[in-house]
């Protein structure tokens, strides 16, 4: 089995979700793991020329090797029978670095089509685990821009098997319970 592992903390190893991704791949074993580190080595943010050149139909030397990281990304996860991601929660939202890497991923007519009746992911569906670490209780709340932007991105591009294991109220006096409880979790 090949799994895809995006790191996304900026803790390092202070990091709980990378905690959880550790432990999942402990659990689990897989055979080949390809592994972005996000924050470490960051995927650069979206502008208008880097838009470009994603998108570019017939692209220029500049745009080429900028197209060239965009297809190398979206290879990974099509060689990927599983992906897992590490999802920390700052200030409400995603990390930045994985809204990076999901604006070079998200490509009209590769990764997703419009169609008479709406968007269609055009990436094979497969499953999607991902860890959401937070602070607080944010968990089907209104206050969890999260995860349900993360499961829509993912199934905008084709990936709808999505499923999540939350470590939350890290913030307070029972973070080692809670990420104890996350890992019996992943166990299961």
């Amino acid at each position: 089995m090949r799994v895809l592992v995006l790191r996304t903390s900026i803790l390092g190893e202070n990091s709980s979700s990378d905690q959880l991704l550790d432990h999942w791949l402990a659990q689990h074993q897989p055979a080949d793991v390809v592994e972005r580190h996000l924050a470490q080595d960051p995927i650069p943010h979206l502008d208008g020329e880097r838009f470009a050149a994603i998108n570019a139909t017939t692209p220029d030397a500049g745009q080429a090797a900028i197209q060239a990281l965009s297809d190398t990304l979206i290879a990974e996860i099509e060689a990927a029978d599983q992906i897992i991601i590490g999802l920390p929660m700052y200030n409400f939202g995603v990390p930045t670095q994985l809204k990076a890497w999901m604006d070079h991923i998200a490509r009209a007519g590769r990764t997703f089509r419009y169609t008479a009746n709406g968007p269609e992911g055009l990436l094979a569906d497969k499953p999607v685990t991902v860890f959401a670490t937070r602070g607080g209780a944010y968990a089907d709340t209104p206050m969890d821009h999260q995860a349900p932007f993360v499961k829509q991105f993912l199934g905008f591009i084709g990936l709808k098997s999505v499923d999540f294991i939350y470590a939350e109220t890290l913030a307070g006096p029972n973070r080692d319970q809670v990420l104890n409880n996350a890992k019996t979790a992943i166990a299961a």
